[in-house]
This record gives structure tokens, sequence and C-alpha cells, in this order.
């Protein structure tokens, strides 16, 4: 196709020609000089063997043909614009890759990456959720965690566990309060939460997520000294969400680690009957690996990020 065409050189002249009707306007737009716009007009005729302008008095017009081919020859000209418009502003984006458990990403990072999208539109990001991270990697795995960043190309991991690997840093602390849908606490149920012994009547949702230190409702009703309530009854799941989910759809109540149920709590979807919780031993974690280099400045922006939303969430749960 390029050998089918004219220099870009004599196209663009002949453009400026047309859109001024002048060769001194196209000349000073160019930053050349009107003997070199005239040239490249004469080469451009001889190319395709007929006449562009004619020229009449100190006026010029256009040929039939020429007028014919200039809409499609802008349009050229402004699709080339767009393109190389897109390569500069490539050569400006930055990408990170971060990964997290499915339940973090989903009910924490993605209800806040909006702030984050506004305040850095030149950072790119993936989302990697791996749940293997926090059966191991976070607590105490260093080599797990080398290997895990070495085949993953991962700059940055967030996950739940004891952080005793070297590196790791706390991002929040974590505690588990019962959540239900806010039609249980009504008036109108035959049985409304209104405390903590009301749960008898109530079916209760366990999370059983494959982590270590998720919350236990046999620790919660012996730290709030409850009698009468059957510990280990109610509904078991595997994940999180849908544990979270059967809360919000009114199946039972869940203690719930409280971060991740804050986007549903603050949306109405769920409640706290009672406002009991219990620390949990694990927290929130980030790691980095030393090792790589890749990405540093925009990790530290993101990391920096992560602090800034991990402190705003304490101030709104101290308010709150």
């Amino acid at each position: 196709m390029s050998q089918q065409l004219p220099p870009l050189n004599a196209l663009r002249a002949f453009e400026a020609v047309a859109r001024h009707l002048s060769f001194t306007k196209a000349a000073a737009e160019l930053n050349v000089t009107r003997a070199a716009i005239s040239h490249q007009i004469k080469f451009l005729e001889d190319y395709l063997g007929f006449a562009l302008v004619e020229r009449k008095n100190r006026s010029i017009t256009l040929s039939q043909g020429a007028e014919a081919a200039l809409p499609k020859l802008r349009q050229g000209f402004d699709n080339l614009g767009e393109a190389v418009h897109l390569m500069r502003s490539e050569k400006h984006r930055q990408s990170i890759t971060v990964c997290t458990t499915p339940s973090f990403a989903s009910k924490w990072l993605i209800p806040r990456l909006h702030r984050f999208s506004l305040k850095y539109p030149d950072i790119d990001m993936q989302i990697n959720s791996n749940v293997q991270l926090v059966t191991a990697d976070l607590q105490g795995d260093a080599g797990g965690m080398d290997t895990f960043f070495r085949q993953n190309h991962v700059d940055v991991v967030i996950g739940f566990g004891a952080g005793q690997v070297a590196g790791a840093e706390k991002l929040f602390a974590v505690s588990a309060v019962p959540v239900c849908n806010p039609a249980l606490v009504s008036d109108a149920h035959p049985h409304p939460l209104q405390q903590p012994e009301d749960l008898v009547f109530h079916t209760l949702l366990h999370d059983e997520s494959n982590y270590v230190g998720h919350p236990s409702w046999v620790t919660w009703l012996k730290q709030q000294n409850v009698q009468g309530v059957n510990a280990n009854r109610g509904l078991h799941f595997n994940h999180v969400s849908l544990a979270l989910d059967a809360a919000v759809d009114g199946q039972g109540v869940l203690l719930a680690i409280k971060p991740l149920a804050q986007s549903d709590i603050d949306a109405g979807r769920l409640c706290i009957p009672f406002n009991l919780p219990i620390q949990l031993e694990h927290a929130y974690f980030i790691f980095r690996h030393e090792k790589n280099n890749n990405n540093q400045v925009d990790t530290d922006i993101f990391i920096d990020w992560l602090r800034e939303e991990a402190q705003l969430q304490d101030r709104e749960s101290s308010n709150g």
C-alpha cells in the first residue's frame, strides 16, 4: 500500500493549500517557503497525472478530482493524528498487577478503585485473584512468596494472614460482627433480633472459606457469654462471598469480617443487629517482592493509596 501512495509531505501540502485556497497561507502553516509548496503540488500533479489546482489571476480553485478526494484525505490525516496521539499517550501509561483474594477484591478493593482511577488515570491495573496466597504465602512461607512473585509477575499482593513473612506490611486489623438483612431486626419479624440470645430463633450462617483465622460463631458466642445457642448449626459456606449473599438474601445471621461486609452495610443491604465485635488475630497485609524492580514508581503510588484508604476506613469506623 505504501508503494502506491505519493510522499506524505506532498499530500500534506495539498491538503493545506485546499483548505486555505492559498499557497502563501499553506506555506506559513507548514513553515516552508511558497516555492516549496508549489514544488510539492507540481510533484503530486505529475504523480497523479492531472491538475489539482487551477490558477486564476491571484486566486486558485480546486479541480473536480481534487474536490472529490479532499474529504477522504482530510479523514486520513485525522486518523493519522489520532494514531500518533495514542502512541504518545501509551508511552506515559503504566500498569501494575495486584494479586489478592476474590473476597477482598470484590468486597473491599473494587468498590474503592474508582477513586484510584480518578486520582491516577495514567496507571492501568490488572487484578488477579488467588485464594492460595491466604492459606500459605502470608503465613510465614517466605519461599512460597518468592516463588509466587517469580511465577506470576505480580507487583503487589494483598492477603489475609499472620503477616510473618519478612517485608509484609499490615494494611489494617480486622474485627468480625454479626450481620443480617434489615428485615430480621424489624418489629414485623416474629422474632426480631434485639439481643444476642435472640439468635436461637434464627439460622446461623458460617463462613468456612479455606483460610486460617476466619471468624467463628463458637468464639463469638463464648466471648459474649451467650447461652442456649448451638454454635455449629445453620448453613455452612466454603466462600465468604456466598455467605454474604445468603445474609443479604435474609437466609440468616452471618458473623462477618466487617471490612468485607461494609459495602453491603453502607448500601442498606445488611445491618449490624448488635454491635458486639470481636477482634481477629489475623489481619490484611501488603507484600511487595523486594527483588522485583519493575513498575517501582507506580507500585509505590498504589501502596500509598492503599494506606490512605485504610486510614479513611479507620476514621469512618471511629465516627460510626
